[in-house]
């Protein structure tokens, strides 16, 4: 059978993930595999309809696609992202529609779910038939259960197609109808605040730029306003890791990205991030944003912030979009205020809420409040931890001496009393007696802590 297999590195075919592939094409001979870099070469795609075209030629005379991509920050890369954006932009969905198709991911596992559901999702609204996932570790093809687990994924994919298993679909398409947002403007006091805020989008049209005009008109001093659509981002992150050594991208001075950041949003007190949703997620310069932010690598860069978000379109049905970004301010180490969008509402309650969240920010920030981390942000930081100790320090010299320096390693624990109140107890619970009258007051114990924080 004929598999199309869709490049997802900004890097073709020197990345890890291509490795994989070329496992999959020298282990099953039997099978065609046309490899075709779908995010290296995106601006030339952007360009030339006929190149754009011939892949989508294949795709066509194809029994399956393979969509085969590195994790780049939540998500696949912006130049990814980029290419899926053409695939409808260019009216090729149907040459997708009733293919079967998987992905395939490298990554150290940090939110490599959320990339996976957004290209299930994807392909379903193509009319496709997702027949599952694999995501790899960076190193699990040197390892025999890694290639082992690799080529069962693969027989499972192409069993699915040869004997054109049905496949239930997990995604709904999105279904809602467009707000016709008239914001209304009252004479009420507006905000005075010395706290300096900033406004990130990537566009000034429609109901985004209705709702960015709102909530900029409730503050007495306009916060200011940041444009990616006009922003000079001369590319998408490139993956080449020379920031790894110390924090210094490839970009540096030949666009305006990296002295925006660390001039604008690093020294914000909130950040508002405006946004449209396309297809599954933001647009393809949303992600170039977040992407090119790799330059701080696995280090917080906009510690203690209020964050907040307006999205217009069907949030409730992007639940994947929403994870990313909590997450996103989670792992930051911020505070999240509140998502306000303009889907099943009426221009009169988004009004309100769009001046609730201006006012919940502002307060927010005044009283510095930070809220404790949930396992987005726990979970997230504990596996930068646990690859930095390992190999990762090696390219990430930044992160290394930044998490010695703040303490992220964190282990072994270093707290001698505790430790060893712990293994008495431990070697306690051992003795039946013992154990059974602890279990018996179990929840007394539990509470004995707080009490004296109570009686304070």
């Amino acid at each position: 059978m004929k598999i199309t297999v869709f490049g997802g590195s900004p890097k073709g075919e020197t990345s890890v993930t291509m490795q994989y592939v070329q496992y999959l094409k020298k282990r099953f001979p039997q099978h065609e595999f046309i490899i075709l870099q779908a995010a290296q070469p995106i601006q030339k795609l952007e360009k030339n309809e006929e190149a754009f075209g011939e892949m989508i030629h294949h795709v066509r005379s194809s029994d399956g696609v393979l969509w085969a991509f590195p994790l780049y920050v939540f998500l696949v890369c912006a130049q990814y992202k980029r290419f899926i954006e053409l695939i409808h932009e260019r009216g090729a969905q149907d040459a997708f529609r009733g293919k079967y198709a998987a992905s395939l991911s490298t990554s150290i596992h940090f939110f490599d779910h959320t990339a996976h559901h957004y290209i299930r999702a994807v392909s379903e609204d193509l009319g496709m038939r997702y027949a599952g996932s694999h995501s790899a570790g960076m190193q699990d093809l040197l390892k025999n259960e890694g290639q082992e687990k690799l080529i069962l994924f693969a027989q499972s994919f192409f069993s699915s197609i040869e004997r054109r298993l049905k496949i239930p679909r997990h995604y709904r398409p999105l279904n809602w109808t467009p707000l016709d947002y008239t914001p209304q403007y009252s004479e009420r006091p507006r905000l005075s605040t010395d706290r300096k805020i900033v406004v990130v989008t990537d566009s000034v049209d429609g109901n985004i730029g209705k709702m960015i005009k709102k909530f900029v008109n409730r503050f007495k001093t306009a916060p200011e306003l940041i444009d990616l659509g006009r922003l000079d981002m001369k590319g998408g992150c490139l993956g080449c890791l020379r920031c790894g050594y110390k924090n210094e991208c490839v970009y540096t001075g030949k666009d305006e990205y990296i002295e925006m950041y660390k001039m604008k949003l690093k020294t914000a007190d909130v950040l508002l991030y405006a946004g449209t949703v396309r297809d599954r997620y933001l647009s393809s310069r949303w992600k170039m944003f977040f992407d090119r932010a790799f330059f701080n690598t696995h280090q917080r860069s906009l510690e203690k912030k209020q964050f907040g978000f307006l999205i217009s379109g069907p949030l409730s049905q992007a639940a994947d979009l929403k994870e990313i970004l909590s997450a996103f301010v989670e792992w930051q180490g911020s505070n999240l205020v509140d998502f306000v969008g303009d889907e099943n509402t009426t221009s009169e309650q988004l009004d309100g809420e769009i001046e609730g969240l201006a006012e919940r920010l502002t307060h927010c920030s005044e009283l510095g409040y930070v809220s404790p981390v949930s396992f987005l942000g726990v979970g997230g930081m504990k596996i930068f931890r646990d690859d930095m100790r390992g190999g990762l320090k090696v390219v990430f010299r930044a992160d290394h001496r930044t998490y010695r320096k703040t303490g992220v390693y964190d282990f072994p624990q270093k707290k001698i009393f505790s430790n060893l109140f712990s293994e008495i107890l431990y070697i306690l619970m051992s003795i039946p007696w013992m154990r059974k009258g602890m279990m018996r007051r179990m929840k007394e114990y539990m509470i004995m802590p707080y009490r004296r924080v109570l009686a304070d």
